[in-house]
């Protein structure tokens, strides 16, 4: 007995030794592969009676070259998570019933994605729909008897057999040719195949779906993001829901929100402003539908303002016009009188609080990036998502007043605590004339000031887009710090959250002012003193892309590129993208009217002066910058003779999201900047 209790003692020790070193130990720079491992939470929802939070939590499988989506829950005052799906597959999109009792979800469990429920209380899940074509975007009415949801139907259906019959003999057929016969045949990744989205509503309970949005348009239109563009009544009588109606839709942003009974029959149209109308939502009370709005017709990157609708009067009116940023999600308060809501502001996406009278927004975080906010049912507090460079997106809780934040999902915290994160620098300079402008500046670990670092230069997309306090996983300023680099990452004109005037400053002059921004940028770097000039390197993606082609035609100051999914030639560009309202936007009218415009700015035109070594990164999906462009950029970059190299994904479009091509992604392009900016040992 006395030996064995030596050798436990000894043992005891040794693991207590092995923990405090593994406590001690210190931090290592993230890799791909811990990127990869991060578990990505979105999409909380604050149940009815405000004790619950349901949200999505997805995790990357590298082997298998997938992911796996479940829910989880979380009380909403803090406590241990339960996770309430146990899917192989890709559970999401939860929504609580207006009991608090049930969560709608969309899962792909089955082999198709649907509508399911499942009771919080326990028991299994039960699938509501069986569609032909799928579905998603699920939401519950006022009154718990219906769920809305959306799917992409062929126009001249009437019925799911239809839709089945013609999916079956596309599948058949040996022939995969298509006709069309107007624009925006194909959009983003896919082609349209004479598809719609409609919104369907179905009982609760299961049983026939029906097509509140029939025709040959889309209802709502395609939406990389922001709230849902439909919802039902609180009444449940009633479905509000966005289309655009232009015969022309490619070349048109004017979207209009109109009304339809949810027993079906004609919609009514409530807008008719000449930009984009969307994101409807119902005050509790019924009498107001929130929305966003643009005002100028064509012009994707205007101001979303938070708009009112009265359904008593009909009137509509701005409750943010005094404010200079675009708002992106909102939420109504329990009493109808405020509603609180998220802009992006100066590198950040703050909240901010407005009643309905308007024009009294208040901010209420600062220096933070949020989103999925949410208001107690007593009003008192807020549920919301946070991120930053340093976090992935988790839940947290604070007072209604911003105060008292407290953290409740500690989704990554172990994965965190062994990675050594430079805290992002918040930096100003002066651009082009003489314009303040924001940028951020990460530092590799382990940085040493003395010492002279190899630099990149990151330039997002858009262009009217902005480099915020969040957590990226397929441009992650962290990842290539870690890489041993110093990054900067500034938001020059066109970027977002810096008023409008600042964003529409980049319109007609794709490489002016803004490029003026970024050099000014790079010389701001410089004078740090631990920049190397000797060893920097510049990426981007889509606009970023395109600036790095007109980067290889204007400065030799760079000593490696990377352009990906870049525009090349302004004019073939136009002739293959969908969506026509943007460069008709841009570059104010089409190539055949306004010659001057495409050709000043395109990078094509510079293509003797190309001389830095040079990546081209595009896929084949891409439809919004076709590959071609890339090819043609990189068939430009061998005829000049300049070291080039290309990476082609088939298989992948404007984002590269399939983990094992992310992993080739990311190898690629650490590899190409150390061939330059490293010196050989």
């Amino acid at each position: 007995m006395r030996r064995f209790h030596s050798h436990a003692v000894a043992c005891l020790v040794i693991i207590g030794a092995l923990f405090q070193c593994a406590v001690s130990a210190p931090r290592r720079p993230m890799t791909f592969g811990d990127v990869i491992k991060i578990k990505r939470v979105a999409d909380p929802q604050l149940s009815p009676d405000g004790k619950w939070i349901a949200y999505a939590v997805t995790q990357y499988d590298m082997e298998k070259n997938s992911r796996q989506t479940n829910i989880w829950l979380i009380p909403a005052n803090g406590g241990e998570p339960r996770r309430l799906t146990a899917s192989e597959k890709v559970d999401s999109s939860p929504r609580w019933s207006p009991d608090s009792r049930k969560v709608a979800f969309i899962s792909n469990r089955d082999g198709s994605s649907q509508v399911w429920v499942i009771d919080v209380g326990g028991g299994e899940a039960r699938r509501i729909t069986k569609m032909a074509t799928e579905a998603g975007g699920v939401i519950w009415s006022g009154d718990g008897k219906h769920l809305a949801f959306t799917s992409n139907v062929y126009a001249d259906c009437t019925t799911d057999d239809c839709n089945q019959k013609r999916n079956e003999a596309r599948e058949k057929s040996k022939v995969k040719a298509q006709v069309f016969d107007h624009l925006l045949y194909r959009h983003w990744s896919t082609f349209k195949e004479g598809k719609r989205t409609h919104i369907f509503v179905v009982p609760a309970e299961g049983g026939e779906a029906r097509d509140l949005t029939p025709g040959d348009f889309d209802s709502p239109p395609f939406s990389l993001g922001g709230p849902t563009d439909y919802a039902l009544s609180p009444d449940g009588k009633e479905l509000c829901f966005t289309q655009n109606s232009d015969k022309v839709e490619a070349a048109s942003t004017n979207s209009d929100l109109f009304i339809v009974p949810i027993t079906g029959g004609t919609a009514r149209r409530i807008t008719t402003n000449p930009g984009a109308d969307a994101s409807p939502l119902y005050s509790p009370d019924g009498r107001f539908i929130a929305f966003r709005a643009q005002a100028r017709a064509g012009y994707e990157s205007d101001q979303w303002q938070l708009m009112l609708y009265d359904r008593q009067n009909g009137h509509t009116w701005s409750l943010t016009a005094g404010l200079d940023r675009p708002v992106d999600e909102f939420r109504w308060t329990a009493d109808s009188q405020r509603l609180y809501f998220t802009a992006v502001d100066e590198g950040y996406h703050s909240i901010y609080m407005v009643s309905t009278k308007g024009n009294d927004h208040k901010k209420i975080s600062n220096r933070s990036s949020n989103g999925d906010v949410q208001p107690t049912p007593d009003g008192r507090s807020l549920i919301f998502s946070r991120r930053s460079m340093t976090q992935p997106a988790e839940i947290f809780r604070s007072t209604a007043t911003g105060d008292s934040v407290q953290q409740l999902t500690h989704t990554n915290d172990a994965l965190l605590a062994v990675l050594d994160f430079q805290p992002s620098e918040y930096v100003w300079y002066k651009g082009a004339g003489g314009a303040p402008v924001q940028a951020w500046i990460v530092k590799p670990p382990r940085f040493d000031a003395s010492k002279k670092y190899p630099f990149i230069l990151l330039i997002h997309g858009g262009p009217q887009g902005a480099w915020d306090d969040g957590f990226s996983y397929r441009w992650n300023p962290q990842l290539f710090a870690a890489a041993g680099y110093v990054v900067m990452a500034p938001n020059p004109r066109g970027s977002t959250g810096f008023g409008q005037q600042f964003t529409d400053e980049i319109n007609a002059d794709w490489g002016g002012r803004v490029y003026e921004d970024l050099m000014k940028g790079v010389d701001y770097a410089e004078s740090l003193g631990y920049v190397d000039r000797e060893r920097m390197g510049a990426a981007g993606g889509s606009y970023g892309g395109y600036m790095v082609d007109w980067i290889a035609g204007h400065t030799d100051r760079f000593k490696a590129l990377i352009t990906h999914a870049g525009v090349y030639n302004l004019t073939s560009m136009y002739g293959v993208t969908e969506e026509l309202w943007f460069p008709e936007w841009e570059f104010r009218g089409v190539p055949w009217t306004n010659k001057a415009v495409y050709e000043k700015w395109s990078p094509h035109n510079f293509v003797a002066n190309f001389k830095t070594p040079t990546l081209v990164i595009h896929g084949e999906l891409d439809y919004r910058v076709p590959v071609a462009e890339g090819f043609q950029m990189f068939t430009a970059l061998q005829r000049m003779n300049v070291p080039s190299k290309m990476l082609y994904f088939p298989d992948e479009g404007h984002w590269i999201l399939k983990p094992q091509n992310s992993e080739l992604w990311h190898k690629t392009f650490i590899e190409w900047f150390d061939t330059y900016l490293k010196p050989r040992s």
